[in-house]
């Protein structure tokens, strides 16, 4: 494909891996604020899968690139949703607040991030089906 025509999908990798990154960096800063049991111990996990998922938008290309997309889509979610159930019924036995450090901002950055990935995938997807 001409550069021209990949810039599109070069801004929403971009964006996307920003988004991923952004994400880890909140659970990351969580952790050395004070969170830890079984709560750091996922956010952990959810920070270093946030920033490996951040670099595979920006270097995987082809199939691997369409897998990234619709992977970091779908953590999102599972993220997002985690949060949410943590802050109305309880997530394995921890309750969240609203006004808890960066709840707010997680659920704007994790909602935005969704609209960008859930676009990302599917152009990433279009391309990848007019190439084949």
């Amino acid at each position: 494909m001409t550069e021209s025509r990949q810039g599109p999908l070069w801004l929403l990798r971009i964006l996307s891996a920003i988004i991923l990154a952004a994400t880890g960096g909140i659970h990351l800063f969580l952790i050395f604020d004070g969170v830890g049991g079984l709560l750091g111990t996922l956010f952990v996990l959810n920070a270093i899968a946030a920033f490996v998922l951040a670099v595979g938008m920006l270097v995987l290309h082809g199939t691997w690139l369409r897998v990234a997309t619709v992977l970091s889509l779908l953590f999102l979610i599972a993220s997002l949703v985690a949060l949410l159930l943590a802050l109305t019924v309880g997530l394995f036995g921890i309750t969240e607040v609203w006004s808890f450090t960066l709840v707010p901002e997680t659920v704007v950055i994790e909602a935005l991030g969704i609209v960008v990935l859930a676009v990302t995938s599917g152009v990433a997807i279009r391309r990848g089906a007019r190439v084949a």
